[in-house]
């Protein structure tokens, strides 16, 4: 059973009812669930996952002091840390002041604040761009199994999808550093007899494309560790994951064949460009893909910025 599943039993069965029964006054301003840091709160744990922070636990958000003073904060985590530490074979993490960890009493202003710089996910299209797509993963994956309040499911909703032209900003510099490392740089490096350089070139190019392939699908592409489980779960072109894995794991038999695996990735993404109505363009060149993307951008400022800002 997930991570993720056995935390909401956790809660049905153990947080819930302790809530209701002893913080009924407050139980209306309060919101409960799992999200965040974790590879559950992807979906993605596993028997490996079990080694550390894997627990059976959830996120008692508090609106501000003004609504849940501190005394409630303070009553709230002391009743949440005596709440059975195993279940189903999982072993809660001792417990932290307030905020402060993973699981348990946090508040919410807190809580996104740390991760966007907004507490209540209102940002300025120039702050969207300087945000990494991880941090955002991170505040709307997981799930809510309460929100008596509505404020932390406003926030999750304000953050689901960044802006149109903030996209499209992004999109336009990671193409142009996809192409620049693949389609160019890499066996340039292997003509001035830079393994180490090329090497480097091509692992760009697979990671400036994956970033691509999460904007093209309008997702937020999570932490490395989790980046091609993710990508295996896009609405993408079959095959290309694979063939970004090979390019990263060294799986070609020379530089002819990588530099072939890279054109072949760079013609995939530019009919899924086109298909999607990105670019009307018919050349494999990211490069001026990159530029044609930028130049569609609706909002003069964010089009005259540098075309590498969203990287």
């Amino acid at each position: 059973m997930k991570g993720l599943e056995i935390c909401r039993l956790y809660y049905k069965e153990y947080g819930e009812p302790m809530l209701k029964r002893d913080f009924a006054d407050i139980f209306p301003l309060l919101a409960c669930g799992l999200f965040g840091s974790g590879s559950e709160c992807f979906g993605y744990d596993d028997e490996i996952s079990r080694d550390h922070d894997l627990e059976p636990g959830f996120c008692i958000f508090l609106p501000g002091e003004d609504v849940v003073d501190r005394h409630a904060a303070f009553l709230l985590e002391r009743a949440y840390a005596k709440l059975p530490y195993e279940y189903m074979g999982l072993f809660r993490q001792p417990a932290v002041p307030v905020g402060g960890a993973r699981r348990g009493v946090i508040r919410t202003a807190a809580f996104f604040a740390e991760r966007t710089g907004s507490p209540d996910g209102i940002l300025g299209e120039f702050e969207w761009l300087s945000l990494p797509d991880q941090a955002l993963a991170e505040c709307v994956n997981g799930e809510l199994f309460y929100d008596g309040y509505g404020e932390v499911s406003a926030i999750r909703n304000r953050l689901a999808h960044q802006p149109a032209d903030v996209r499209l900003k992004k999109l336009a510099s990671e193409l142009l550093l996809a192409g620049q490392s693949g389609q160019y740089n890499y066996l340039r490096c292997v003509k001035h007899g830079e393994p180490g350089a090329a090497a480097l070139a091509l692992n760009g190019f697979a990671n400036h494309i994956m970033k691509c392939c999460f904007l093209i699908c309008g997702k937020y592409m999570p932490f490395y560790k989790w980046s091609f489980r993710a990508l295996r779960g896009l609405d993408l072109p079959q095959g290309l994951a694979a063939e970004l894995e090979k390019l990263v794991c060294g799986g070609f038999a020379g530089v002819e064949e990588a530099a072939r695996t890279a054109e072949k990735i760079s013609a995939a993404i530019a009919d899924e460009l086109r298909r999607q109505n990105f670019v009307k363009s018919d050349t494999n060149e990211l490069e001026r893909l990159a530029y044609e993307i930028n130049g569609s951008i609706a909002g003069e400022a964010m089009r005259n910025a540098h075309i590498l800002a969203g990287a």
